[in-house]
């Protein structure tokens, strides 16, 4: 006896609105790395200004986390990879 199976497609499809949302990288205060290392890894990865890397640095330091940039979850996902393979503590999150 055979059974009848019927096959059920489920499409996801992403909205304009899904696809704009802006994503926030956001870094992580951890006890291992120096904070001279943490604004030199925000000037390479970002090309930020001595001042603004050192602004975000005691941001993490001080608040426990820091929201370094805005934007496209493409390019988000790449800053955090970046991150990420300088050993720091980082996520993207929705804005």
């Amino acid at each position: 006896m055979a059974a009848d199976i019927d096959e059920i497609t489920i499409t996801e499809t992403k909205t304009e609105t899904d696809l704009d949302t802006p994503w926030n990288v956001v870094v992580y205060d951890d006890p291992v790395n120096l904070m001279n290392f943490v604004t030199l890894v925000f000037k390479r990865v970002f090309g930020y200004p001595q001042e603004k890397a050192e602004m975000h640095m005691m941001e993490v330091h001080k608040n426990g986390k820091s929201v370094l940039w805005n934007g496209a979850r493409e390019k988000a996902e790449f800053y955090v990879q970046q991150l990420q393979s300088h050993q720091l503590l980082a996520a993207m999150k929705k804005a």
